[in-house]
C-alpha cells in the first residue's frame, strides 16, 4: 500500500526529527487522562503501565506480515534499518507472535545485530491449544527472541484460554514473565474481553481500534481505563484502509494545532490521544514510514474536542 506523499517540506521536517534536529513540539497534558510523560521537549511521549507505572512510549511497532522474511539478507536490510530507528527515536514496543511465521526469529536476530535487544520491551503471544504445546510454543518464542524474561505474554485471540492463563500465572509468579495480556483483533469479542478486563486477572488488553473502527470506545476503553489494565492498540490504521480513503487529499491545515504532518500521525495521534490508550503498534518494513509513525509520538495530542472533529472528517469521507 502505497501511502499519500508528503510535500518537500513535510518530508525534511520529518527527516529533521529523525536526526534529533529539531524537536517535533511540546507535549500537551490532555484535561482528564492516565499521566502523560515526557522527559524533554520533543522526546518520545510515553505513558505508564497502570500496574506498574513503568512508562512505554505510545508508539510501538508490531510485526505482522512484516517481519515474516526468513533468512535472506535483501528483505532484512530494510528490517534493520526500521529496528534501528525505531530505538534510536526512543521506540521500545515491539509485538509479535508464533502466528506471524518467522518473524519472531527476525526480531531477535535483528535486535541482536543492532545491538537494541537490551532497549526493547518484548511482547508476544501463545496461540495454540493444550498446556504441552503452549509450554513449548512459548518456551521457543524466548528462544527466537533471545530474551530469559518476556515482558509482556499474551493469550492471542483467546485460543484455550483457561489453561494457558493457568501456565501464565505460575510463569509471572516465577518471574519468567513481567506482565500477563490478552488480544483479539475485531469487535466481536469485545464483551468477553469485558469480562476478562473486569476480572483483574490481566494487565494488558490488546484489541483493533483505528479512527474508522471505534467501537471500543463505547465500554471497553473506558473500562481498561477504569480497571488499571493497559491497552494495546492493533489495526491503528483499519488494514490500510485508512489511506485508502483520503488518497489524494492534504492533512488540513488545523493539523498543525496537534503538530501532525502527515495522515499516518493524524490516525496515530487520535488513538494514542485516548486516555486509555497505553501503545499503539502499527507494522512496517519502511523506515520512511517508520520515522513518519513515531512523529505521532512526539508534539502536542488532540484534546477531546479535536479528536470529534477528526472523526467527523474521516466519517464524511
Amino acid at each position: 500500500m502505497q501511502r499519500q506523499s508528503f510535500s518537500s517540506a513535510r518530508r525534511r521536517a520529518l527527516s529533521l526529527i529523525a536526526c534529533g534536529t529539531v524537536a517535533a513540539g511540546s507535549t500537551l497534558v490532555l484535561g482528564q487522562p492516565a499521566p502523560i510523560t515526557s522527559t524533554a521537549p520533543g522526546a518520545a511521549i510515553r505513558r505508564p503501565i497502570p500496574r506498574s507505572d513503568e512508562a512505554l512510549p505510545v508508539i510501538g511497532l508490531g510485526t505482522y506480515r512484516t517481519f515474516d522474511v526468513g533468512e535472506d539478507e535483501a528483505a532484512r536490510a530494510p528490517l534493520r534499518e526500521v529496528l534501528r530507528r525505531f530505538v534510536e527515536m526512543g521506540g521500545t514496543v515491539i509485538d509479535s507472535s508464533p502466528m506471524y511465521g518467522r518473524a519472531e526469529r527476525v526480531v531477535g536476530d535483528l535486535a541482536a545485530d543492532t545491538g537494541v535487544a537490551d532497549r526493547l520491551f518484548y511482547a508476544t503471544k501463545v496461540w495454540t491449544r493444550g498446556r504441552e504445546s503452549g509450554v513449548r510454543q512459548m518456551q521457543e518464542s524466548f528462544e527466537r527472541l533471545r530474551v530469559a524474561r518476556m515482558d509482556l505474554m499474551q493469550i492471542h485471540n483467546l485460543v484455550d484460554l483457561r489453561t494457558h492463563h493457568a501456565t501464565l500465572r505460575d510463569w509471572k509468579a516465577d518471574g519468567r514473565v513481567r506482565h500477563l495480556g490478552i488480544t483479539h483483533y475485531h469487535a466481536g469479542a469485545y464483551d468477553e474481553l469485558e469480562g476478562l478486563v473486569r476480572s483483574g486477572d490481566f494487565d494488558f488488553v490488546q484489541l483493533n481500534y483505528s479512527i474508522a473502527e471505534r467501537e471500543a470506545e463505547a465500554r471497553l476503553l473506558p473500562l481498561a481505563l477504569d480497571r488499571g489494565v493497559a491497552v494495546l492498540v492493533n489495526r491503528p490504521f483499519a488494514q490500510a484502509n485508512l489511506f485508502r480513503r483520503v488518497r489524494g487529499r492534504e492533512v488540513p491545515e488545523w493539523c498543525a494545532e496537534f503538530d501532525c504532518a502527515s495522515w499516518a500521525q493524524f490516525f496515530l495521534k487520535y488513538l494514542v490521544a485516548h486516555p486509555a490508550v497505553t501503545c499503539a503498534i502499527p507494522a512496517t518494513s519502511n523506515p520512511a514510514h517508520l520515522v513518519d509513525n513515531m512523529g505521532a509520538g512526539r508534539g502536542a495530542l488532540p484534546d477531546a474536542a479535536m479528536r470529534r472533529r477528526m472523526a467527523a472528517l474521516v466519517d464524511s469521507l
